[in-house]
């Protein structure tokens, strides 16, 4: 257990550290060839655009991991949640309470703002992960599946031959 944990928030000077720990959980997802981010697009919209907030875990100075999360909406709830986008500890500091660390410092940011709740991702071969989650005693929702749309479907949802096609 890691004694001496602190936390920052990302600045834009930032986002080459941002992009080198997303590079390093896309490793580890064994999703490498997925990353498009760049640091020009990681600065417009983390900071230009306010789309996202990082935080650092620091362990004597360094930074050992991020957690990446922004805002969603629950109609059941009727108020905003966070979302983690991603949590990641670099591999030489695994195993020392910095991922618990950092998700009670998640917890105590959306309790700051007044959310609702807080919810995640988690691929479904990380049995380490789902372990973790659970042994914190957060719910496993079985029932709900994940969908998603890239910029390529957008483009080919609006495009003339799209509609033609039935699409929508």
């Amino acid at each position: 257990m890691i004694e001496k944990l602190a936390f920052r928030e990302a600045t834009r000077d930032d986002c080459a550290l941002i992009l080198d720990f997303i590079k390093g959980i896309a490793r580890y997802e064994k999703l490498e060839d997925k990353v498009v981010a760049t640091v020009a697009t990681l600065e417009e919209w983390i900071f230009d655009k306010q789309s996202a907030w990082v935080i650092f875990p620091m362990v004597d100075g360094k930074e050992v991991g991020f957690a990446v999360y922004c805002q969603n909406f629950s109609t059941f709830v009727g108020r905003a949640g966070l979302y983690l986008e991603d949590l990641y500890v670099m591999p030489e500091y695994r195993g020392q309470g910095i991922g618990k660390a950092m998700l009670m410092r998640l917890v105590e940011i959306a309790k700051e703002r007044g959310y609702g709740r807080m919810e995640w991702t988690c691929l479904d071969w990380n049995t380490p992960s789902i372990e973790f989650y659970l042994k914190l005693g957060a719910e496993q929702m079985d029932e709900w599946t994940t969908y998603r749309l890239s910029q390529d479907d957008f483009e080919r949802m609006i495009s003339k031959d799209g509609l033609q096609k039935g699409i929508l």
